[in-house]
């Protein structure tokens, strides 16, 4: 980001350093002669760098400096602001980013200023990755090569339909069409029966299939193709408007569909470790709209995921505001077991540090141990950070991240100016000495040799399993009550064996059975040496005669190009088809609900008998019924391991006892028969995962494609919303802006909208996944004439704040204690009746009566999201009572002028005897402060106090405008409410 003021006027120009003779100028805080300094953790050092660079009086202050660089006894004391070199948007959570800034364009317009003065101030990337769904499956391919676990070889070919050549006929009866076939969800064709497909599809057909990476015509399954086809034509509306994004906006860049997840062209492409904007270095920094953002710790790049609010503020060239947090250092020590992979790391040292308790902190890694890990074991490491709640995972950059650099596609000229510079500020690691180890708020120490394979489940990602111990686990969770591991199965029902049919032929499901077997790369699988050991185990199971069982649900969804480019050039492709996990395409599948229905005798079989089935994904998310939702067991593991389960069939095997099955000559084969050695994988790798692989990924990304570079929008600087699309819409937070700021309004006679529990997650507040068929945002599409194929997702519809209004609180997992049972639905208290969570509140404000929520524990916790905060705020929701806020959360509800409220300490709605049925009143005094207690007033006549969690003065400002888009568009208009706003909005303009 370019410096906020001119370097001669800066507060800290003593402190300008140069290289390359001059041509170079950074900030160097070892020139402030400070020995605090040298003793921070690496990461503060990051903060205190930006701090320093972007010291202009207002944003960030002098104070801030000095606040920093006392970390020690500042830490989770002092607030302090951060501002990123860049900002990280993915399609599902970015798209209401843009929306909001076009509605603010129309905002500041109707004022009569100038709408392009809205522009994001810092780079800002938005990869349209999480948009494919599986439309298409191998069971719906006919005449395609027999992929071992799919169906059989020797269909009868159908008439040829007029297709191109590249794409393997297809008849209209799938599976041979007998008895007991392959449902019809998953085998009907979203084209139409008749074949013809729309132009822009035959656009796409008329040009060759290329590679990911090399742009020559390589074979590729129709599956992946049709997928494809699909997500572009379905989200065409959306696709418009990024078009017109990356021409309207200054500073976005938008990547195109089909070219990789958010998480891995982060990775590969995006990262800059330095940055140089007018002449001054300074290290790369990003905040995402994705948890996972924080891959990019991995490579010694500073970046963590916000909400949809925080990163707006910070394309608008404001700073993130966090309390400086404690650092702890995670010192690695021992040696690797030979026998684990990359995902039996992160997942032992993720249960290491969730027991540690290390929530809202900072963890950086050191030790002798940490020399073992690659850049791709790091960044796996780094993006299961939200599942031990940690902030950050920090590598600093050292000799075996540089060694990476030189494969991938930095020059050696800037890498030598990377490594100068960082050296230059005390930005780079060696573990040499220890008496260069920073000062850590506390110490973990983790021995690398205790780790071993394990899988993760049935319900939860802290839940491990060693996978030695996977068949009495789950015979435990059978028997256990219904909780975070149990399901209650009686004993005289554990032997339940349900026979179907299946393409023609008999199969018996029982409790452990596998029906989805997702191999998936894009976060915490992305380590080649993970997908390559997949893909050897894989190949030695084929030549030994080793099949999986057709009705398994297989899907293989590369993170990138890159995977499949090192999977196919390592020779082990062709083997994963075999074994029916065939690539689906590019982008987020499986771990966001966007699984193919399974076949309709394989639900009946599991209905029938009641049974609990299991779904092996290595993604990064497998709650209950978020996979599929008769699939109640679902465990995260490895993806050797998902593939090893999917050739066994069931979860309930001891692989050191029993085979996974025969070969072709009726020997019995067990897993440590075809587990590939860590030697030859590491030379897999070194053959296949080479530094041309990012130089083509390179010159993909910025090629496009024919759909995308063929798309037209609007030269218009507003956007022309129309009032018939259903996945863009202008949403209602600007409507009836007025320029000055509103006295504040106190919340009177207010019913509550949900009485809810501990732990209530974003998972259940925000919408994500499929659009069920009876929700209120069903309703709404239909409305709109649309059926049901057509409803697409949550996640796509993004942009519509009818459907996401509707589909905030759709959770059917949402347990409401008003209703006392699972699901979307709510009590209107006047009435009586039980509505659907919308109906209810759109009741409640067409009577003018106010919303609040009353919750436990930890309300919020999970992945950010900006709906989460949005959608209440559109039902009416003034205020959210719970016991405690999951931090982010909490900074989102503020960003949307939500009251965040706590019970004080020792106090809930139970030991105030609440029953949720009574009106609430909350006094707002005309001065509101950070930690304020207010009084709530109940109709029974009863009172009690609640602390009010502003954490800043900037967090009252925020809620006192009504939330940050309105905080923001006040200060265009020259309104805002603190001294220099006006300046500010100057400041934020882009130059000419």
């Amino acid at each position: 980001m370019a410096l906020a003021i001119q370097i001669k006027e800066h507060p800290y120009s003593h402190v300008i350093d140069t290289l390359k003779d001059g041509k170079i100028k950074f900030f160097n805080p070892r020139k402030l002669n400070d020995p605090r300094y040298d003793r921070l953790p690496l990461s503060i050092r990051v903060f205190l760098e930006a701090a320093i660079r972007n010291c202009d009086g207002f944003y960030t202050t002098e104070t801030d400096v000095e606040n920093i660089l006392d970390w020690k006894q500042q830490q989770d004391k002092t607030e302090v602001p951060f501002t990123p070199a860049r900002v990280l948007l993915q399609d599902f959570t970015g798209i209401p980013a843009m929306v909001d800034l076009a509605a603010m364009r129309d905002a500041v317009a109707k004022h009569g200023e100038d709408p392009s003065l809205i522009n994001p101030k810092c780079p800002t990337d938005l990869i349209v990755d999480h948009s494919l769904q599986i439309d298409f499956s191998k069971c719906a391919i006919q005449n395609a090569p027999n992929p071992g676990g799919g169906e059989s070889a020797t269909q009868s070919p159908a008439p040829p339909r007029s297709v191109p050549s590249r794409l393997p006929s297809r008849g209209g009866s799938h599976c041979g069409g007998q008895q007991g076939s392959c449902g019809k969800a998953a085998c009907s064709d979203p084209l139409g029966p008749s074949g013809a497909r729309p132009a822009a599809v035959q656009q796409i057909e008329n040009t060759p299939l290329l590679c990911p990476f090399h742009l020559k015509p390589v074979s590729e399954t129709e599956t992946a193709v049709r997928n494809q086809e699909m997500e572009l034509i379905r989200n065409k509306e959306r696709l418009q408007f990024f078009k017109w994004c990356s021409k309207a906006f200054k500073n976005v860049n938008v990547v195109p569909p089909d070219v990789g997840a958010v998480h891995q062209v982060n990775l590969e492409y995006l990262s800059r470790v330095v940055q140089i904007s007018d002449g001054v270095m300074y290290p790369d920094s990003v905040v995402g709209t994705d948890s996972h953002t924080t891959m990019i710790n991995g490579l010694g790049i500073l970046g963590w995921g916000v909400g949809g609010i925080e990163s707006e503020a910070v394309m608008l060239g404001q700073p993130v505001s966090l309390s400086l947090p404690q650092v702890v250092g995670c010192k690695l020590v021992g040696s690797i077991n030979p026998l684990s992979t990359s995902i039996d790391i992160v997942l032992g040292i993720t249960k290491h540090l969730r027991q540690a308790a290390i929530a809202g902190r900072f963890v950086e890694f050191f030790g002798p141990g940490l020399s073992q890990l690659s850049v791709p074991d790091r960044t796996t490491i780094a993006n299961m950070c939200p599942e031990y709640n940690a902030t950050v995972s920090f590598f600093p950059i050292d000799q075996v991240t540089l060694k990476h650099f030189k494969k991938t596609n930095f020059s050696h000229e800037k890498l030598e100016l990377m490594e100068s510079y960082m050296k230059a500020v005390k930005l780079f690691r060696s573990y040499e000495e220890p008496c260069e180890d920073p000062q850590y708020s506390e110490v973990i120490e983790i021995n690398l040799s205790s780790m071993v394979p394990h899988v993760s489940g049935p319900k939860r990602p802290q839940d491990r399993v060693a996978v030695s111990n996977m068949k009495a686990d789950f015979q435990s969770c059978l028997d256990e009550k219904v909780g975070f591991k149990g399901f209650h199965i009686s004993k005289e029902k554990q032997e339940t064996r349900v026979a179907f049919l299946h393409c023609g032929q008999e199969y018996q499901l029982v409790h452990g059975s596998v029906v989805i077997a997702a191999v998936i790369s894009c976060t915490n699988n992305c380590n080649p040496s993970v997908m390559l050991t997949a893909g050897l185990l894989a190949k030695k199971a084929v030549e030994a005669g080793l099949t999986v069982k057709p009705y398994i649900r297989t899907s293989l969804a590369p993170g990138s190009g890159m995977v499949t480019h090192y999977l196919n050039s390592s020779g082990v492709l062709p083997y994963f088809s075999q074994l029916g996990f065939q690539v689906i395409g590019y982008g987020c599948a499986t771990c966001v609900g966007n699984t193919a229905p399974l076949p309709d005798a394989v639900v009946d079989a599991i209905k029938q008998g009641d049974l609990v089935t299991c779904g092996l994904l290595s993604g990064n998310r497998h709650f209950e019924g978020r996979l599929c939702d008769c699939v109640r067991a679902n465990y995260l593991a490895s993806p050797p391991l998902v593939v090893a389960y999917a050739i066994a069939g069931t979860v309930g095997i001891d692989f050191e006892k029993e085979p996974l099955g025969l070969s072709s000559s009726g020997k019995e084969v067990y897993l440590s028969d075809i587990w590939p050695s860590r030697e030859e994988v590491q030379q897999t790798e070194e053959d296949t995962v080479i530094s041309s692989v990012f130089k083509d990924l390179r010159g993909r990304m910025e090629k496009g494609n024919t759909f995308w570079n063929n798309i037209t929008s609007p030269d218009s600087v507003v956007f022309p919303w129309d009032p018939k699309s259903t996945y863009i819409r202008s949403p209602p937070f600007l409507n009836k802006l007025s320029k000055d700021l509103p006295a504040p309004q106190s919340i009177e006679n207010a019913h509550a909208l949900l009485f809810l529990g501990d732990k209530v997650s974003t998972d259940h507040i925000s919408p994500a996944g499929s659009i069920a068929r009876a929700s209120a945002a069903a309703k709404y599409l239909q409305s709109r004439r649309l059926t049901p194929r057509e409803f697409n997702s949550y996640g796509a519809r993004r942009g519509n704040d009818a459907v996401m209004t509707r589909g905030t609180f759709a959770s059917i997992k949402l347990l409401n204690r008003f209703i006392g049972k699972p699901g979307p639905k709510t009590l209107h208290i006047p009435s009586g009746q039980t509505l659907d969570v919308f109906e209810a509140a759109d009741r409640y404000q067409r009577d003018g009566v106010p919303l609040i929520i009353l919750a436990g524990k930890e309300y919020g916790s999970g992945n950010s999201r900006d709906w989460v905060a949005k959608g209440p705020f559109l039902l009416g929701v003034r205020a959210v009572i719970a016991e405690s806020f999951e931090k982010l959360h909490k900074s989102q509800l503020v960003g949307m002028g939500i009251m965040p409220l706590q019970f004080l300490p020792g106090q809930s709605a139970d030991s105030l005897e609440l029953s949720g049925k009574e009106r609430f009143s909350i006094v707002l005094p005309e001065s509101l402060s950070p930690s304020q207690q207010l009084t709530v007033k109940t109709s029974k006549g009863t009172s009690f106090s609640v602390t009010a969690l502003f954490d800043s003065q900037i967090d009252v400002i925020l809620f006192q405008h009504g939330g940050l888009l309105r905080f923001v568009a006040r200060t265009f208009l020259g309104s805002g409410s603190q001294p220099g706003a006006a300046a500010a909005a100057t400041e934020l303009a882009p130059s000419p």
